[in-house]
């Protein structure tokens, strides 16, 4: 087995602050869930929790749409205020008057702002490029020299109705000034049968969110996930990971109780399909099997 990365400086926390979302894309991984409408209600008892954590942390704020939680900068402004960095994941349908208001509360803090470009739902590309080029502008004006710098890029499933279309978009954003990444479609957690001639044109497009491949197992590889990287829901539960919280293994238990408390060391990689890429982006495994 690989040795393991050094233990990282900054630890992250993928906050799914809502399930509730103003589209309903037909091949999103949240579609089927029984309630799509819930948000985490209680703002000052997250914070709270929060504060508890050693350190500063990237919480990256996604959903659904983080952008109709209702509380969304009082969340931003209270995580800046204890320290720690603020990303989020967005369809980028918010106003610009309200997308430059969470800019502001997070006075500084954002570390990515992912704009995932869904077609089924965005007529004008071009709008939408001008769009998140102004956010672009606007991260960079924002931002605090102090802290790593703030990183905007655009996303876009791979599904086979835009397959075609893909290169010509990410030359698109290329020439604005933007990263595009793709990511495979997904249906019942797994990633779908894509043709060879399919896959190969995923894999020059960057492969699964840039790292060159479209599946990524990590089975094996030590991991700080569950202590320097975990997932949290709407209610307050934690789990070490996306494939994790899928297969409703690893549970880190209530985030919300003092009692809460993080591994200390990485352990192995259990799943064959790592869905998420934040470890593997943030330096808390191996890149390599040894």
């Amino acid at each position: 087995m690989s040795a393991a990365t050094p233990r990282p400086d900054e630890g992250v926390i993928s906050w799914n602050v809502n399930t509730a979302c103003n589209y309903r894309c037909t091949y999103c991984t949240q579609r089927f869930k029984d309630d799509r409408g819930r948000w985490s209600r209680d703002t000052p008892r997250f914070l709270a929790a929060f504060a508890r954590l050693p350190g500063r942390w990237e919480i990256k704020l996604s959903g659904g749409e983080p952008f109709v939680h209702p509380t969304l900068d009082e969340i931003a402004a209270g995580l800046v205020a204890l320290g720690h960095r603020v990303s989020i994941v967005t369809n980028l349908s918010a106003s610009r008057e309200r997308l430059g208001a969470f800019v502001r509360a997070a006075a500084g803090h954002l570390g990515v702002f992912s704009c995932s470009l869904h077609l089924e739902y965005v007529d004008d590309v071009g709008a939408f490029c001008d769009k998140a080029r102004w956010v672009a502008d606007e991260l960079v004006r924002a931002a605090d020299p102090a802290l790593p710098p703030p990183h905007l890029c655009v996303t876009s499933v791979a599904t086979r109705a835009i397959l075609a279309a893909l290169p010509g978009l990410q030359r698109r954003f290329s020439d604005a000034g933007l990263a595009h990444k793709v990511q495979p479609e997904k249906q019942d957690g797994e990633v779908i049968d894509y043709t060879p001639a399919e896959a190969e044109l995923l894999v020059q497009l960057g492969g699964h969110n840039r790292t060159g491949v479209i599946a990524n197992d990590f089975r094996g590889r030590p991991c700080w996930a569950g202590s320097r990287y975990f997932v949290l829901d709407d209610l307050g539960q934690a789990f070490r990971c996306y494939p994790a919280r899928r297969s409703r293994l690893e549970p880190l238990g209530d985030f919300l109780s003092p009692a809460f408390a993080l591994r200390e060391e990485p352990l192995p990689c259990r799943y064959q399909s790592c869905t998420c890429t934040v470890p593997i982006a943030r330096g808390m495994m191996p890149r390599e099997v040894a």
